[in-house]
């Protein structure tokens, strides 16, 4: 483990096993009575003392299980010369936990306890209960804390994951309602003009026109009614140019039929996601006539949620957007061959969404009429029919 991402409770641990480390190697030197232990000692600290510092050893296994293995056999010699290198043994326990695969970690940790047994018993102590509870006791210890730490660490990072996922779609959900927002903002926005101020020129023009032609030709306030009139025309011309910049982004760069047929694309490349949806096809009846910017906001925002209610709920194999126009109307038709539903049981959308209730509210504001025909396993056929206004 590198040492600069722990955190300062394992620093402490890890430098209470240097220093545990430490203590035991001078304790069993001194206690060796022998040059022979004394060079042992020093030996065996000289390798562990390279393998804290190398750092090939904190970052593979393979080298860490190599360093154990040499640190583990001047140990074994170091043993065989005095029977206190045994409480070696409990350091040696949580380096190989810590640094060797489960199943390994518990295969050394009993070898090890094994050799400290037989090392003290090989020494010509006596046999008592203590000679195989002191190591085994150590060993359960070891074993119980690398495991539960580990256990701990895991789920530790389990809810560290889990919190940064929150907080990116705490994060992701807040731009989302703000661009949406935005989007709902300038609809309104090109609502109120084309209903209030559009409306209101138009209507002051009308008038105008119609002083004019009831005035007599040398009238000297036909000049001023004329010029009134053709600065209510420009303003008017203004009035719709910001209603088309407030316009949703799908029609800032075509017609309402291009945006229609843009939702039907192929899936491969269409906004719902590679196979996430069934084969679209749009279709135009009558002779298309320009609508006002709120008629298109309306249908095509309909047109949006239907589709992907059909997306995300009837599984349905294929679907036909139409759109149509009569004399007096328009009309938009989006059928298709799903599982359908009762539209009795349709209750409104709990979680905000924009749900059949609120594609009959967006018609029924414009003055049109909204219908839903389905069945269970018979498909679903939304329809939505504005009136046209009058010179469209």
């Amino acid at each position: 483990m590198d040492p600069r991402s722990l955190t300062p409770a394992l620093r402490a641990l890890r430098l209470c096993l240097h220093l545990l480390m430490a203590g035991l190697l001078v304790l069993a030197a001194v206690r060796a009575h022998s040059a022979a232990g004394t060079v042992a000692a020093v030996v065996m600290g000289a390798v562990y003392a390279a393998g804290s510092y190398l750092p090939s050893v904190r970052s593979s296994r393979r080298a860490a299980a190599v360093w154990l293995a040499v640190l583990g056999a001047t140990w074994l010699g170091l043993l065989w010369l005095t029977p206190e290198a045994l409480w070696l043994a409990f350091p040696l326990y949580f380096l190989q936990l810590h640094l060797l695969p489960t199943r390994w970690s518990l295969a050394a940790v009993a070898l090890t306890a094994g050799a400290a047994i037989l090392s003290y018993v090989g020494h010509g102590a006596a046999l008592n209960p203590g000679v195989f509870i002191g190591p085994l006791l150590g060993a359960a210890v070891a074993v119980a804390t690398v495991l539960g730490y580990q256990a701990l660490y895991r789920e530790s990072e389990r809810r560290r994951r889990l919190i940064e996922e929150l907080i990116e779609t705490r994060a992701e959900l807040a731009a989302a309602e703000r661009h949406a927002g935005t989007l709902a903002e300038r609809e309104r926005l090109a609502r109120e003009i084309h209903d209030t101020l559009a409306q209101g020129l138009s209507s002051i023009q009308l008038l105008l026109r119609a002083a004019e032609r009831v005035l007599p030709p040398d009238s000297p306030a036909a000049g001023h009614i004329g010029r009134a009139r053709e600065a209510a025309q420009d303003n008017l011309a203004e009035a719709r140019r910001f209603v088309r910049a407030l316009s949703p982004p799908d029609l800032e760069h075509g017609s309402l039929a291009a945006a229609l047929e843009r939702l039907c694309e192929p899936v491969e490349a269409g906004p719902y996601g590679p196979g996430a949806g069934p084969r679209v096809r749009f279709s135009v009846s009558g002779t298309p006539a320009e609508l006002p910017t709120p008629y298109e906001v309306a249908l095509l925002r309909i047109a949006q949620s239907a589709l992907a209610n059909t997306v995300r709920h009837a599984a349905a194999s294929r679907a036909e957007i139409t759109l149509s126009f009569m004399d007096a109307s328009v009309t938009l038709d989006v059928v298709d061959d799903g599982r359908g539903f009762d539209p009795a049981s349709v209750r409104p959308s709990s979680d905000g969404g924009f749900g059949l209730p609120a594609m009959r509210s967006r018609a029924e504001s414009l003055g049109g009429t909204f219908t839903v025909e389905s069945a269970p396993d018979q498909g679903t056929a939304v329809a939505v029919s504005l009136p046209l206004p009058a010179g469209a």
